[in-house]
Protein backbone atom coordinates (compact mmCIF):
# COMPACT_ATOMS: atom_id res chain seq x y z
CA UNK A 1 0.00 0.00 0.00
CA UNK A 2 1.08 3.29 -0.92
CA UNK A 3 1.80 5.65 2.04
CA UNK A 4 -0.68 8.68 2.59
CA UNK A 5 -0.17 11.61 0.25
CA UNK A 6 -1.68 14.58 2.41
CA UNK A 7 -2.16 18.72 2.03
CA UNK A 8 0.15 20.82 4.53
CA UNK A 9 1.29 24.44 4.50
CA UNK A 10 4.03 25.24 6.77
CA UNK A 11 6.56 27.95 7.64
CA UNK A 12 10.40 27.30 8.97
CA UNK A 13 11.68 30.41 10.18
CA UNK A 14 14.82 32.09 12.14
CA UNK A 15 14.46 35.07 14.84
CA UNK A 16 18.39 36.35 14.72
CA UNK A 17 17.84 38.90 17.78
CA UNK A 18 16.92 35.79 20.38
CA UNK A 19 18.62 33.06 18.07
CA UNK A 20 15.57 30.87 18.01
CA UNK A 21 14.58 28.43 15.16
CA UNK A 22 10.69 27.65 14.55
CA UNK A 23 8.16 25.62 12.75
CA UNK A 24 4.81 26.17 12.31
CA UNK A 25 2.54 23.74 10.36
CA UNK A 26 -1.34 22.68 9.41
CA UNK A 27 -2.42 20.02 7.72
CA UNK A 28 -5.32 17.41 7.06
CA UNK A 29 -3.76 14.99 8.57
CA UNK A 30 -3.83 13.37 11.47
CA UNK A 31 -0.84 14.44 14.13
CA UNK A 32 1.23 16.57 11.55
CA UNK A 33 3.44 17.60 14.52
CA UNK A 34 4.78 14.16 14.59
CA UNK A 35 5.73 14.41 10.81
CA UNK A 36 6.85 17.91 9.61
CA UNK A 37 8.72 20.07 12.35
CA UNK A 38 12.58 19.19 13.00
CA UNK A 39 14.69 22.08 14.73
CA UNK A 40 18.08 21.96 16.63
CA UNK A 41 19.40 24.95 18.62
CA UNK A 42 21.95 26.61 17.17
CA UNK A 43 21.39 23.98 13.69
CA UNK A 44 18.64 25.07 11.93
CA UNK A 45 14.93 24.01 11.30
CA UNK A 46 13.36 21.60 8.43
CA UNK A 47 9.78 21.00 7.32
CA UNK A 48 9.35 17.78 5.53
CA UNK A 49 5.85 17.29 3.85
CA UNK A 50 3.79 15.96 0.70
CA UNK A 51 4.72 12.36 0.50
CA UNK A 52 7.08 13.27 3.48
CA UNK A 53 10.34 11.57 3.96
CA UNK A 54 11.03 11.83 7.42
CA UNK A 55 14.54 10.64 7.16
CA UNK A 56 15.09 14.71 5.86
CA UNK A 57 15.10 15.52 9.70
CA UNK A 58 18.03 13.68 10.97
CA UNK A 59 19.43 13.61 7.70
CA UNK A 60 19.08 17.95 6.73
CA UNK A 61 20.17 18.96 10.60
CA UNK A 62 23.23 16.04 10.69
CA UNK A 63 24.49 18.61 7.38
CA UNK A 64 23.11 21.72 9.17
CA UNK A 65 25.65 21.10 11.89
CA UNK A 66 28.54 20.75 9.15
CA UNK A 67 27.53 24.40 8.30
CA UNK A 68 26.18 23.97 5.34
CA UNK A 69 23.78 26.85 3.96
CA UNK A 70 20.15 25.93 3.28
CA UNK A 71 20.30 25.99 -0.25
CA UNK A 72 22.92 23.19 -0.10
CA UNK A 73 20.82 21.16 2.40
CA UNK A 74 18.00 21.19 0.23
CA UNK A 75 20.53 20.66 -3.00
CA UNK A 76 21.57 17.55 -1.26
CA UNK A 77 18.83 15.87 0.43
CA UNK A 78 16.74 16.10 -2.23
CA UNK A 79 19.54 15.01 -5.52
CA UNK A 80 19.71 11.43 -2.66
CA UNK A 81 16.25 10.92 -3.01
CA UNK A 82 14.60 9.11 -5.61
CA UNK A 83 10.90 10.25 -4.35
CA UNK A 84 11.91 13.59 -4.82
CA UNK A 85 9.05 14.46 -7.14
CA UNK A 86 6.71 14.22 -4.57
CA UNK A 87 8.39 15.47 -1.88
CA UNK A 88 7.96 19.21 0.05
CA UNK A 89 10.85 20.40 2.12
CA UNK A 90 11.71 24.29 3.98
CA UNK A 91 14.73 25.07 5.57
CA UNK A 92 16.27 27.85 7.53
CA UNK A 93 20.13 27.07 9.06
CA UNK A 94 21.96 28.10 11.73
CA UNK A 95 22.93 31.90 9.62
CA UNK A 96 18.81 32.22 9.08
CA UNK A 97 19.82 31.26 5.49
CA UNK A 98 16.89 29.79 3.78
CA UNK A 99 15.42 27.64 1.06
CA UNK A 100 12.08 25.41 0.15
CA UNK A 101 11.93 22.59 -2.63
CA UNK A 102 8.47 21.41 -4.44
CA UNK A 103 8.83 18.15 -6.33
CA UNK A 104 7.29 18.44 -9.57
CA UNK A 105 4.63 15.62 -8.77
CA UNK A 106 3.27 17.25 -5.59
CA UNK A 107 -0.54 17.31 -5.60
CA UNK A 108 -1.86 20.98 -6.98
CA UNK A 109 -1.76 23.24 -5.52
CA UNK A 110 1.45 22.85 -4.59
CA UNK A 111 4.59 25.57 -4.25
CA UNK A 112 6.34 28.04 -2.11
CA UNK A 113 8.04 31.62 -0.97
CA UNK A 114 11.55 32.35 0.73
CA UNK A 115 12.31 35.52 2.86
CA UNK A 116 14.70 36.54 4.63
CA UNK A 117 15.05 34.13 7.53
CA UNK A 118 12.18 31.85 6.62
CA UNK A 119 10.64 29.45 3.71
CA UNK A 120 6.78 29.23 3.50
CA UNK A 121 5.85 25.92 2.05
CA UNK A 122 2.28 24.32 1.13
CA UNK A 123 0.99 21.18 -1.11
CA UNK A 124 -3.08 20.22 -2.06
CA UNK A 125 -4.03 24.56 -1.38
CA UNK A 126 -6.57 26.37 -2.07
CA UNK A 127 -4.57 28.23 -4.72
CA UNK A 128 -1.40 30.16 -4.39
CA UNK A 129 -2.27 33.11 -2.72
CA UNK A 130 -1.92 31.06 0.87
CA UNK A 131 2.01 31.04 0.92
CA UNK A 132 2.14 34.70 -0.65
CA UNK A 133 -0.14 35.75 1.99
CA UNK A 134 1.87 33.23 4.82
CA UNK A 135 4.73 35.20 3.81
CA UNK A 136 3.72 38.93 3.88
CA UNK A 137 2.23 37.81 7.41
CA UNK A 138 5.17 36.60 8.71
CA UNK A 139 7.04 39.91 7.44
CA UNK A 140 4.39 41.95 8.88
CA UNK A 141 3.86 41.29 11.55
CA UNK A 142 5.31 42.50 15.27
CA UNK A 143 6.08 40.18 18.18
CA UNK A 144 8.30 37.81 18.32
CA UNK A 145 8.91 35.01 16.78
CA UNK A 146 5.65 32.75 18.07
CA UNK A 147 3.67 35.66 17.74
CA UNK A 148 4.49 36.03 13.63
CA UNK A 149 4.44 31.71 13.54
CA UNK A 150 0.73 31.65 14.83
CA UNK A 151 -0.21 34.94 12.56
CA UNK A 152 1.39 33.23 9.73
CA UNK A 153 -0.44 29.79 10.24
CA UNK A 154 -4.12 31.85 10.70
CA UNK A 155 -2.86 34.08 7.20
CA UNK A 156 -2.59 30.47 5.45
CA UNK A 157 -5.87 29.68 6.85
CA UNK A 158 -7.83 32.55 5.71
CA UNK A 159 -6.70 32.25 2.01
CA UNK A 160 -8.27 28.51 2.15
CA UNK A 161 -5.10 26.87 3.33
CA UNK A 162 -5.17 22.87 2.93
CA UNK A 163 -8.37 22.29 0.58
CA UNK A 164 -9.41 19.76 1.40
CA UNK A 165 -10.09 21.47 5.12
CA UNK A 166 -8.42 21.09 8.52
CA UNK A 167 -7.02 18.19 11.23
CA UNK A 168 -3.67 19.25 13.20
CA UNK A 169 -1.76 21.46 13.73
CA UNK A 170 1.56 21.85 15.35
CA UNK A 171 4.16 25.18 16.80
CA UNK A 172 7.80 23.60 17.43
CA UNK A 173 10.62 26.35 18.40
CA UNK A 174 13.96 25.94 20.13
CA UNK A 175 16.38 27.89 21.43
CA UNK A 176 19.52 27.14 23.51
CA UNK A 177 18.63 26.69 27.26
CA UNK A 178 15.46 27.15 26.29
CA UNK A 179 13.47 24.14 27.55
CA UNK A 180 11.92 23.31 30.97
CA UNK A 181 14.19 24.42 34.10
CA UNK A 182 16.60 25.16 31.31
CA UNK A 183 17.39 21.29 30.78
CA UNK A 184 16.72 21.12 27.23
CA UNK A 185 16.19 23.42 24.18
CA UNK A 186 12.93 22.45 23.27
CA UNK A 187 11.37 26.27 24.26
CA UNK A 188 8.01 25.41 22.54
CA UNK A 189 6.78 22.11 21.60
CA UNK A 190 2.79 22.34 20.91
CA UNK A 191 0.44 19.75 19.27
CA UNK A 192 -2.94 19.58 18.25
CA UNK A 193 -3.47 16.41 17.00
CA UNK A 194 -6.75 15.99 15.61
CA UNK A 195 -9.53 19.00 16.03
CA UNK A 196 -12.02 20.53 13.75
CA UNK A 197 -10.30 23.97 14.19
CA UNK A 198 -6.72 22.52 15.06
CA UNK A 199 -5.18 26.17 14.73
CA UNK A 200 -7.50 28.11 16.76
CA UNK A 201 -7.17 25.52 19.29
CA UNK A 202 -3.27 25.63 19.10
CA UNK A 203 -3.68 29.33 20.12
CA UNK A 204 -5.82 28.59 22.78
CA UNK A 205 -3.29 26.20 24.11
CA UNK A 206 -0.68 28.19 23.49
CA UNK A 207 -2.00 30.63 25.70
CA UNK A 208 -2.14 28.31 28.37
CA UNK A 209 1.31 27.24 27.57
CA UNK A 210 2.53 30.84 27.82
CA UNK A 211 1.12 31.56 31.03
CA UNK A 212 2.75 28.51 32.98
CA UNK A 213 5.83 28.36 30.55
CA UNK A 214 6.90 31.27 29.26
CA UNK A 215 7.90 35.04 30.24
CA UNK A 216 6.99 37.11 27.39
CA UNK A 217 4.95 39.64 28.91
CA UNK A 218 5.53 43.21 29.31
CA UNK A 219 6.23 44.49 32.46
CA UNK A 220 4.78 48.16 31.88
CA UNK A 221 1.09 46.28 31.34
CA UNK A 222 1.28 45.23 35.23
CA UNK A 223 -1.67 45.91 37.07
CA UNK A 224 -1.67 47.54 40.56
CA UNK A 225 -3.87 45.52 43.00
CA UNK A 226 -6.43 47.85 44.29
CA UNK A 227 -9.21 48.92 43.97
CA UNK A 228 -11.87 47.50 41.20
CA UNK A 229 -8.55 45.60 40.04
CA UNK A 230 -8.99 43.76 43.76
CA UNK A 231 -12.19 44.08 44.03
CA UNK A 232 -12.29 41.76 40.58
CA UNK A 233 -9.77 39.28 41.97
CA UNK A 234 -11.98 38.81 45.10
CA UNK A 235 -14.89 37.98 43.17
CA UNK A 236 -13.39 35.27 41.00
CA UNK A 237 -11.37 33.83 43.43
CA UNK A 238 -14.91 33.50 45.42
CA UNK A 239 -16.62 31.74 42.58
CA UNK A 240 -14.12 29.09 42.28
CA UNK A 241 -13.66 28.92 45.81
CA UNK A 242 -10.57 29.98 46.53
CA UNK A 243 -11.41 33.26 48.74
CA UNK A 244 -14.63 33.56 50.68
CA UNK A 245 -14.27 36.78 52.34
CA UNK A 246 -15.92 40.53 51.37
CA UNK A 247 -15.56 42.03 48.33
CA UNK A 248 -13.43 45.00 50.08
CA UNK A 249 -10.98 46.07 46.95
CA UNK A 250 -8.51 45.95 50.06
CA UNK A 251 -5.62 43.06 49.40
CA UNK A 252 -5.38 41.82 52.92
CA UNK A 253 -3.10 38.51 53.89
CA UNK A 254 -6.51 36.48 53.38
CA UNK A 255 -6.38 37.90 49.96
CA UNK A 256 -3.16 37.36 49.16
CA UNK A 257 -3.03 33.87 50.51
CA UNK A 258 -6.50 32.49 48.36
CA UNK A 259 -4.00 34.24 45.50
CA UNK A 260 -1.29 32.14 45.69
CA UNK A 261 -2.80 28.86 46.16
CA UNK A 262 -5.10 29.31 43.15
CA UNK A 263 -1.74 30.11 41.46
CA UNK A 264 -0.15 26.92 42.76
CA UNK A 265 -2.66 25.06 42.01
CA UNK A 266 -2.82 26.40 38.01
CA UNK A 267 1.09 25.92 37.93
CA UNK A 268 1.48 29.81 37.40
CA UNK A 269 4.14 30.33 40.36
CA UNK A 270 6.11 31.66 37.58
CA UNK A 271 3.35 34.75 37.45
CA UNK A 272 3.55 35.09 41.30
CA UNK A 273 4.52 38.83 42.56
CA UNK A 274 5.75 40.35 45.86
CA UNK A 275 5.40 44.12 44.82
CA UNK A 276 1.51 44.52 44.98
CA UNK A 277 0.73 44.11 40.94
CA UNK A 278 -0.72 41.58 38.67
CA UNK A 279 -0.01 40.16 34.99
CA UNK A 280 -3.06 41.20 32.95
CA UNK A 281 -2.94 37.63 31.83
CA UNK A 282 -4.05 35.78 35.14
CA UNK A 283 -6.46 38.65 35.37
CA UNK A 284 -8.13 37.73 32.22
CA UNK A 285 -8.09 33.86 32.92
CA UNK A 286 -9.13 34.62 36.01
CA UNK A 287 -11.82 36.08 35.11
CA UNK A 288 -12.86 33.54 32.25
CA UNK A 289 -12.54 30.60 34.85
CA UNK A 290 -14.77 32.41 37.31
CA UNK A 291 -17.20 32.89 33.73
CA UNK A 292 -17.17 29.46 33.31
CA UNK A 293 -17.52 28.11 36.35
CA UNK A 294 -20.40 30.13 36.57
CA UNK A 295 -22.10 28.86 33.61
CA UNK A 296 -21.11 25.56 34.89
CA UNK A 297 -23.49 26.11 38.44
CA UNK A 298 -26.54 27.51 35.61
CA UNK A 299 -26.71 25.10 33.21
CA UNK A 300 -25.08 21.79 34.96
CA UNK A 301 -27.45 19.25 36.29
CA UNK A 302 -26.31 17.92 40.33
CA UNK A 303 -24.96 14.87 40.62
CA UNK A 304 -23.33 15.45 43.83
CA UNK A 305 -25.08 17.47 46.63
CA UNK A 306 -23.84 20.41 47.22
CA UNK A 307 -21.50 20.52 44.16
CA UNK A 308 -22.61 23.06 41.86
CA UNK A 309 -22.53 25.76 44.51
CA UNK A 310 -18.80 24.93 45.00
CA UNK A 311 -15.50 26.12 42.97
CA UNK A 312 -13.06 23.83 42.08
CA UNK A 313 -10.37 25.55 44.42
CA UNK A 314 -12.92 24.80 47.46
CA UNK A 315 -11.94 21.85 49.87
CA UNK A 316 -13.73 18.76 49.65
CA UNK A 317 -16.51 17.46 52.54
CA UNK A 318 -14.31 16.97 55.58
CA UNK A 319 -11.28 17.97 54.07
CA UNK A 320 -8.68 20.62 53.52
CA UNK A 321 -7.64 23.09 50.31
CA UNK A 322 -4.14 22.10 49.42
CA UNK A 323 -1.35 24.73 50.52
CA UNK A 324 1.11 25.90 47.70
CA UNK A 325 4.43 24.29 47.74
CA UNK A 326 7.58 26.49 49.01
CA UNK A 327 8.93 26.38 45.10
CA UNK A 328 8.72 28.85 42.37
CA UNK A 329 9.68 26.62 38.92
CA UNK A 330 6.22 25.24 37.55
CA UNK A 331 4.71 22.20 38.27
CA UNK A 332 6.08 19.08 36.47
CA UNK A 333 3.34 16.41 35.48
Amino acid sequence: MAPPRFGTFSIVAFDRETATWGVAVQSKFISVGAVVPVAEAGVGALATQALANVAYGPEGLALLRQGLAAPEVVRRLTEADSGRDERQLGVVDAKGGSASYTGSKCMEWAGHVVGEGFACQGNILFGSEVVHAMARTYESTGGDILDRLLATLAAGQREGGDRRGMQSAALYAVRKGGGYGGGNDRWVDIRVDEHPSPIEELKRVFQIYDMTMLTREDPTTLLVIQGDVASGLQHDLGVLGYYSGRLTGNWDAVSQAAFARFLSEHNFENKERDDGKVWPSIVNYLKERAQAETVRRTHTAPIVSGALSRGPGAPAPGGKPSQPPSRKGPESS
